[in-house]
């Protein structure tokens, strides 16, 4: 995946880096992505860069006087990224350029994206700010944390952290112990830290870089749901900078597990389906307790015939009870209840039904990791060749979704929208229940295969 992709850049946006562990590899691999898709782009910081890290690029030089708005147009109508810095200064590094210029170049919107580096950690992989920094334009649109994952487990030190005081202070750590996944999340959350002079209306993306091995892959997604118990943090994306041509190996953002739950059975000969028995639970318990266990940020329950009998049942599970007063009117409208529901921070609806006994947490978390690795807006279950349930919608698809009526379901815009495909090998996955005859025999064969489930365990 781009970067550009993971932290899903707008027409107009501002980007700024902070942090430390690739501030200044993330600067230009974004510019560059985007100019290669010929966009105009002006590239620069409001503190300092090397000039090793500008060897290569034929930088503007920043120049307060009118004209230099001019320059700027007529240097953006080259394909290349329009580098702009300050003057060269006596240790081998340039200036930047004050925040304002960036309001103000962003005010005429003479770039498609402006992209900036805020802040400094001489090269290490964290850091904290000092008082004076980052140097954040009030234009700002996406503010960007960055880490290396090299420092998780190394020695909170001057030699492994910039400001190792001020992230001790501010964790409540003790130098020299080492930097653990706790305090590296405490200190890119708080408001001091990484989303320290962040505006209002800006979007925060972690960036966790120097992701390369399993060991560091597993660390790198546990920081990631940490971080994302923020709701101040949109996403996070897990990359290695240096990797051509996709640095991002992954973006972890927020999916909702929703379990559909509201129909009322008109075949199961008047048994309420979602109370069926199903290995010593009930259907519905069977469906909360699979969704639980899988990797999504929370999980509702969207009830409506029968409420009052299955509400009792389910009141002790770890999930968010919908009730749909309109259940009757059909499918479309446990969509939007369980839509509605959902908080601003969630980027994805993953829709599950209550009457799939054989679903496993795995099959969830392989369609979650589908998205966190493609992006893709629609994710459907692949049973043996043969579409079928779970499906993951992307919040760009809520509102389409939402305007659903009747027994319209998310079929309706899996034929109109391009759809990636998760593939399980066993049909029997996906296996859902309609009629008493079904139900009857999915548990005689699961009962003829308990010896064999309880062996596996």
């Amino acid at each position: 995946m781009h970067l550009a992709e993971s932290l899903r850049i707008q027409p107009n946006d501002v980007i700024a880096f902070v942090g430390g562990g690739g501030k200044t590899s993330a600067l230009f691999r974004l510019a560059d992505e985007l100019a290669a898709r010929g966009k105009r782009v002006v590239a620069t910081t409001t503190t300092h860069l090397g000039i090793p890290q500008i060897r290569n690029r034929a930088p503007l030089r920043f120049d307060p006087a009118p004209d230099f708005f001019a320059r700027v147009r007529a240097a953006l109508n080259t394909p290349a990224p329009v580098l702009i810095v300050g003057a060269d200064t006596a240790d081998g590094k340039v200036t930047g350029v004050p925040p304002e210029f960036i309001d103000t170049l962003a005010a005429h919107h003479l770039a498609d994206a402006i992209v900036y580096e805020a802040d400094g950690a001489r090269g290490l992989p964290f850091k904290t700010p000092a008082p004076h920094e980052p140097v954040i334009a009030a234009a700002t649109t996406v503010l960007v944390p960055v880490i290396g994952i090299t420092a998780l487990g190394a020695p909170l030190d001057a030699t492994h952290a910039h400001r190792a005081e001020r992230i001790a202070a501010l964790a409540g750590a003790r130098l020299g112990e080492p930097i653990t996944l706790a305090i590296a999340a405490r200190v890119l959350t708080a408001p001091d830290g990484g989303l320290k002079h962040k505006p209002g209306s800006a979007r925060a993306v972690v960036l966790i870089n120097q992701v390369e091995t399993e060991p560091q892959f597993t660390a790198a997604r546990q920081l990631a749901r940490l971080l994302l118990h923020r709701a101040e943090i949109q996403a996070v994306a897990l990359a290695a900078l240096r990797a051509a041509p996709n640095p991002v190996h992954e973006t972890q953002r927020r999916v909702a597990a929703i379990i559909l739950a509201a129909g009322a059975g008109t075949r199961m000969q008047g048994h309420i389906k979602q109370l069926l028995a199903w290995r010593g639970k009930t259907l519905i318990e069977n469906a909360l307790d699979l969704a639980s266990r899988s990797q999504a940020h929370e999980t509702l329950v969207v009830l409506g015939a029968h409420a009052e009998q299955i509400l009792p049942v389910v009141a002790g599970c770890a999930a968010r009870v919908v009730l749909n007063p309109g259940w009757a009117r059909g499918h479309a409208t446990s969509l939007r209840a369980g839509l509605d529901a959902l908080a601003p921070e969630i980027s994805a609806a993953l829709f599950l039904n209550a009457d799939q006994p054989l679903l496993t947490p795995a099959v969830l978390d392989a369609i979650q990791q589908r998205y966190f690795e493609t992006d893709a807006a629609i994710i459907a279950a692949m049973f043996a060749g043969r579409r079928g349930n779970p499906v993951l919608f992307d919040r760009a698809h809520f509102a389409e979704l939402a305007r659903l009526t009747g027994e319209q379901g998310g079929r309706e815009l899996l034929a109109r929208h391009p759809v990636t495909h998760v593939e399980f090998a066993d049909a029997r996955l996906g296996t859902d229940v309609d009629t008493l005859a079904e139900y009857a025999a999915l548990r005689e064969q699961d009962q003829e295969g308990q010896p064999d489930r309880e062996q596996a365990n």
